[in-house]
């Protein structure tokens, strides 16, 4: 799943070739992906693109206003499979909205098979959402968005994790508590601070604390910054190469040496390593459903 940085990183690269350029034509190849209908797709013809933001890990295009309508933003949730890509000359004829192809939808600009972007998504599980709207807290998931990880200062990150109850590797992954983070980075953040993926969240000292915070800013950090300027067909790989331990299972923990252990559940799983987070001990493998979000 595309977290902060890589949004980060593809909102950049529209910044640095879309904006000041007009949409030509919108295509949606599958009509489940829009989860607005006003305004329609079509108002973005003859739209100019004025910039790209982030939302946490929403990344909205965003369009000039009119005298007769207000600025528009084109944002979307990317979820587990999907993906931004640019290109430089596309198809001119309309993709037939099956939306049985990795394409849900395409954005024309300048003329009508030139350059601009597609949203696509792998697989079959269809989870990719699209918002036209006029604010960008019109979108639920953004509305109910908890402070930025990277704008959130130290006495603020303390004040979250007062009271909490959950898993910290939970609540880390949350957004309601705060923005941009997945289960990607959270196993690098965590594995940073040597804090185990079990360890209960109001029980942290300030020592944990503070560790917690720095390794959030750190990681994450450091990965916006070898990110932001890659081509959005390398961000993937430009993430792979830059964790520790997450995806790493099997493999020697680059801090100790020793073996990356790996929690499975549902379709999910993280990875930590004992001797860095849990003191040598293996963490069992129960409740694991109600883990992360």
């Amino acid at each position: 799943m595309p977290e902060l940085p890589e949004v980060e990183a593809l909102a950049q690269h529209l910044r640095d070739h879309a904006v000041y350029r007009p949409v030509a034509r919108v295509d949606v190849a599958s009509m489940s992906v829009l989860k607005t209908f006003d305004p329609p797709v079509s108002a973005l013809v003859g739209r100019v693109i004025t910039g790209a933001s982030r939302h946490g890990k929403f990344l909205s295009v965003d369009f000039e206003d009119r005298p007769d309508s207000p600025a528009l933003h084109l944002i979307t949730h990317l979820s587990r499979a999907g993906w931004m890509r640019w290109h430089e000359q596309a198809s001119s004829a309309p993709p037939k909205p099956t939306g049985r192809g990795p394409l849900a939808l395409r954005v024309h600009l300048d003329a009508v098979g030139g350059p601009g972007f597609d949203f696509t998504e792998a697989g079959t599980q269809k989870r990719l959402a699209v918002y036209l709207v006029r604010d960008a807290q019109e979108v639920p998931g953004i509305a109910r968005l908890g402070p930025d990880a990277l704008e959130v200062d130290r006495a603020r990150f303390g004040e979250l994790l007062e009271g909490h109850t959950e898993r910290i590797k939970n609540l880390i992954t949350d957004q309601r508590w705060i923005a941009g983070i997945g289960n990607a980075y959270s196993d690098e953040i965590l594995h940073a601070a040597r804090i185990s993926p079990y360890a209960v969240s109001g029980r942290l000292d300030e020592q944990k604390v503070d560790a917690l915070y720095e390794a959030m800013r750190t990681v994450v950090e450091d990965a916006v910054a070898r990110s932001v300027g890659q081509g959005a067909a390398s961000l993937k790989g430009e993430k792979r190469s830059g964790l520790r331990v997450h995806a790493r299972t099997g493999l020697p923990c680059p801090v100790c040496g020793d073996t990356v252990r790996e929690v499975s559940f549902a379709d999910r799983s993280f990875q930590y390593c004992p001797t860095c987070q849990t003191g040598g001990k293996p963490l069992a493998d129960r409740r694991l459903s109600r883990l992360v979000r």
